[in-house]
């Protein structure tokens, strides 16, 4: 292994020794970098060639009711809630890890956010509780991934496991009603901003800000650089530890708010609430582009991915598809998208 600069190493200072974020990725040496950004280009290009395709075949088998514009609005609004799970995810596979607890703890901070006692303190306790909680979940996550040494599949499937038996022990198995007309009504067309949901804005509130923070910050530079090779990056200065840590916070965060979305648009709290998130969020991230070994990863391209599964469910809700069908669907589409990165992984080697 290369060792890094020694004043890299000196100052304590990541900047010359790190990577520059996913989105725009170094030349590397043998006159390669070019093509390199020109595959990720073709990448998003491609990933909106497939969302033009699907919007296409929408509109053909059923355009009176797809291209209705409150479908069109309801595809976001579903969008935007495993959009901001998945921006929180495509961070922690970019530094090498996994999150399989994502949809417990959006459940978990929905249901302890919509309790009696809760709703006592108005839109204001809603939205703290769920954020609160679920920053509390992702620091149990981080520290016992970061500190504790566990595997992060083994630590989030125990979070996935704790969290989903906590919200059904906080609710009994029971519906909570959100009763709070403030939050209920961001989920009405009259709180509709020039005809866009508030959610959707939210969503893209975060898509911006985790692009920001993954291409043009020290922590995006970090992230890239603990997926890419952690040993490296611990000679460079970086606490891997920490990195690790704040990473799942992040997530957890992300879990948090899409929670209260989901309190937004559902009017409830329910302990089945983000059924299934974990696969949607990997799978969105890995259509976009993200290597599940860690090192590569871009929000553009996850963002794409949750757009490009939300059309597809709707087409075949449109179509009165089983769920079978859209769960078989998306597993054929996440092994097509593997077997992709590891094709394109081989010929960058070879």
């Amino acid at each position: 292994m290369t060792q890094p600069a020694p004043s890299a190493q000196h100052n304590g200072s990541d900047k010359g020794a790190l990577a520059a974020p996913s989105d725009t990725p170094p030349p590397k040496t043998g006159g390669r970098g070019p093509a390199l950004g020109l595959r990720l280009d073709v990448r998003i290009l491609s990933l909106l060639g497939v969302l033009a395709v699907l919007i296409l075949v929408g509109g053909v088998t059923e355009p009176d009711a797809f291209l209705d514009s409150g479908n069109l609005q309801l595809i976001l609004t579903q969008a935007s809630v495993i959009g901001v799970v998945t921006v929180g995810m495509t961070f922690v596979i970019i530094s090498g890890g996994i999150d399989l607890s994502v949809g417990a703890m959006v459940a978990l901070a929905s249901v302890w956010a919509t309790t009696v006692a809760t709703q006592e303190y108005g839109f204001a306790g809603i939205a703290f509780t769920a954020v609160i909680v679920g920053l509390v979940a992702g620091l149990v996550n981080g520290v016992l991934i970061a500190y504790g040494r566990l595997v992060p599949f083994i630590a989030t499937l125990a979070m996935l496991a704790s969290a989903r038996g906590l919200a059904l022990q906080i609710t009994d198995g029971k519906t909570q009603i959100v009763t709070v007309d403030s939050v209920l009504d961001l989920g009405l067309p009259d709180s509709y901003i020039l005809g866009i949901p508030p959610l959707v804005i939210m969503f893209a509130v975060v898509t911006v800000i985790g692009w920001l923070v993954l291409n043009r910050t020290t922590f995006g530079r970090r992230t890239v650089a603990v997926g890419g090779n952690a040993e490296a990056a611990r000679l460079a200065g970086i606490d891997v530890r920490r990195q690790r840590l704040y990473l799942y916070l992040l997530s957890g965060l992300c879990c948090g708010i899409a929670a209260f979305m989901l309190i937004v648009l559902a009017g409830s709290g329910q302990n089945t609430n983000g059924n299934l998130y974990e696969l949607d969020a990997i799978a969105a991230a890995i259509i976009g582009g993200t290597l599940l070994s860690g090192g590569r990863g871009t929000i553009v391209g996850s963002v794409l991915g949750v757009l490009i599964f939300t059309t597809i469910t709707n087409i075949f809700a449109l179509n009165n598809l089983q769920t079978d069908v859209q769960q078989i669907a998306k597993g054929a589409i996440i092994v097509a998208a593997v077997l992709v990165q590891g094709r394109g992984m081989r010929g960058r080697e070879t």
